[in-house]
């Protein structure tokens, strides 16, 4: 069992980031098995949820003319814009049939603000506006995180940059990750955590 201080943050394992879903990344299902053994030698266990509203404004067919994965710029800074996924209460948001959710005992949701996405754990797009998580963590004494699941280029990279950021010290376990690598993305965001302190290992 590890040490009180740590705990596993299980990025967004939800059907629409897995084969079938709206925003499928490869093997995402792969890396479940995996997680859930993972899961059994953390005291702290955290989900994230990505829970957009119908029409949220990353949704490319909420902007006339523009197609899924174009950039835009936002109020916040360069958006990418993405198919309708994870809608609030849909069978796209619910997390893998398979992962075991029984071992959480914090779910975070985000990207719920119509207007402004969010990738990180810890924060909206804007990057200062806060998810809880932060504070969950430090209330329960954690100082190390390690991090697995959907999409490492994306999600993961934001989590874990933000995390190291915040003073955390980050391990991603690439085994247990997938990611979409868009035009390069997964090298752009793996070089980016490490120079940030983020621990690659797997």
């Amino acid at each position: 069992m590890r040490d009180a201080n740590e705990a596993l943050i299980v990025i967004d394992v939800q059907n629409d980031f897995c084969p079938g879903g709206a925003l499928a990344v490869t093997g995402g299902d792969q890396i479940v098995a995996g997680i859930n053994a993972l899961m059994t030698e953390f005291q702290a266990v955290v989900l994230t949820q990505d829970w957009h509203p119908a029409g949220h404004s990353s949704f490319a067919s909420s902007h006339a003319g523009q197609s899924p994965y174009e950039v835009i710029d936002m109020a916040y800074g360069p958006q990418v814009l993405w198919p309708d996924h994870c809608v609030q209460g849909t069978d796209g948001a619910s997390f893998h049939a398979d992962l075991a959710v029984d071992h959480a005992q914090m779910i975070i949701r985000k990207g719920f603000r119509r207007d402004i996405d969010s990738y990180s754990a810890f924060f909206e797009n804007d990057h200062k506006t806060p998810t809880g998580l932060d504070g969950y963590l430090r209330t329960r004494g954690i100082e190390k995180l390690t991090m697995v699941g959907l999409a490492t280029d994306f999600c993961v990279h934001y989590s874990a940059i933000d995390g190291a950021g915040l003073g955390f010290d980050v391990t991603v376990e690439q085994s247990l990750c997938r990611a979409i690598d868009l035009d390069g993305s997964l090298a752009a965001a793996q070089n980016a955590m490490t120079s940030s302190g983020v621990r690659l290992d797997g």
